[in-house]
């Protein structure tokens, strides 16, 4: 089932994912900080689901905000927020790997969960040059993605709300993931962990610099939330990694 499928699928559902432990204290926390302040500025969102960082970059005063995603049913459920919450921001369906020529660059380039989808190091070089088209020269590409070093036969993150195994498959960029949101009913999809190298290569080839690898961390509500043994499976083994670079 391919990406838009499996996105088109789950929908709505997707926007329950941020109340889960991992995302409310840890992942939502440290990919807004690493970003920083977007005042002014400009964001386009590639792979922005329902709109999530779409929105909260928005009210945290981006100028101008595009999300793009490869779901039209995101995109819809990203447009029913919109209209229910007006706020100015813009979306589209699209294939980063396949993206349409944009008329302007932007400042900011937020990539989440978007190269593991990538069948292959060909579409993720295409989809790392489709990110360095959009951005205007010395702007910031922040993505955030499954960690390249999970082990999979180490601490895992159910207490925090998701599984992540191996389906078994291995395609060229690394080994083939099944993650599952518990909810309930549970949400499950299929994608890839690529390899360190895969993500420094095709986005050195793109052209961006200065890459950096950042590890999320325990936010100081989360603390307050829940022990120190609590998170000791995510210190452990963390699920998931950011990376910043620059066009």
């Amino acid at each position: 089932m391919s990406a838009q499928q499996q996105y088109d699928e789950i929908g709505e559902a997707y926007e329950g994912f941020k109340a889960l432990p991992l995302e409310q204290y840890v992942v939502v926390p440290s990919f807004l900080a690493l970003v920083g302040d977007v005042r002014g500025k400009s964001v386009i969102d590639l792979a922005s689901g329902t709109g999530f960082y779409s929105r909260e970059f928005r009210r945290r005063g981006a100028a101008e905000v595009l999300g793009i995603d490869i779901s039209g049913e995101m995109i819809a459920v990203a447009e029913q927020l919109e209209e229910a919450d007006p706020l100015g921001v813009r979306y589209e369906v699209g294939d980063v790997a396949e993206l349409r020529p944009i008329a302007r660059r932007f400042d900011i380039a937020l990539a989440v969960q978007l190269l593991n989808y990538a069948e292959d190091i060909a579409t993720t070089e295409r989809m790392c040059r489709a990110l360095h088209r959009g951005l205007k020269p010395g702007g910031e590409l922040f993505l955030l993605n499954q960690s390249p070093d999970f082990r999979f036969d180490g601490p895992t993150p159910e207490r925090y709300g998701f599984r992540s195994e191996l389906t078994g498959v291995e395609v060229e960029t690394g080994p083939q993931v099944r993650t599952t949101a518990l909810l309930d009913p549970p949400v499950s999809f299929i994608a890839n962990r690529p390899r360190r190298d895969v993500y420094e290569k095709c986005l050195q080839a793109a052209g961006f610099s200065e890459l950096t690898w950042v590890p999320l961390t325990v936010s100081e509500a989360g603390e307050r939330a829940f022990d120190a043994e609590f998170w000791a499976d995510f210190h452990a083994n963390p699920p998931l990694e950011m990376l910043r670079c620059r066009a």
